[in-house]
Parts: structure tokens; C-alpha cells; sequence
């Protein structure tokens, strides 16, 4: 799973969100909602990354559905 186009995408996606977000706080716009953007953009890619060592192929659909 090191070639995963999921990961790749979640990695492109968590990085254009962060971008993002810092612009939003230069801007000083709403600080709660742009942490909760930040962490829930991240979470994917780290819930990806998670469900590659799952324990089983329900374990693994389970973390994939997180992420989803």
C-alpha cells in the first residue's frame, strides 16, 4: 500500500487544506472552525494510514469507512 492512490490523494488534500487554513488565519477570520477544518482534514490521511495495518479485512473496511 506505499503506492496508494488513497494516501496520495489524502496527503494533496491535507496539504491544500492546511494552506488554507493559514490563510484564513492571517486574514483573522474564525479560529474554532478553521482548528476543526485542520483536524478534520488531517484525520483522513492518518485514518488511511491506520487501516493499512488493520487486523482483519473487516477491521480494515472499518477504518477505511472512518476516513470515508
Amino acid at each position: 500500500m506505499a503506492d496508494s492512490i488513497f494516501r496520495d490523494k489524502a496527503k494533496v488534500f491535507a496539504k491544500d487544506i492546511i494552506f488554507l487554513c493559514r490563510e484564513m488565519k492571517a486574514d483573522r477570520k474564525e479560529f474554532v472552525l478553521i482548528n476543526q477544518i485542520l483536524r478534520s482534514a488531517t484525520s483522513i490521511g492518518a485514518n488511511i494510514h491506520e487501516a493499512q495495518y488493520a487486523q482483519g479485512t473487516k477491521d480494515f473496511i472499518s477504518k477505511l469507512e472512518i476516513a470515508q
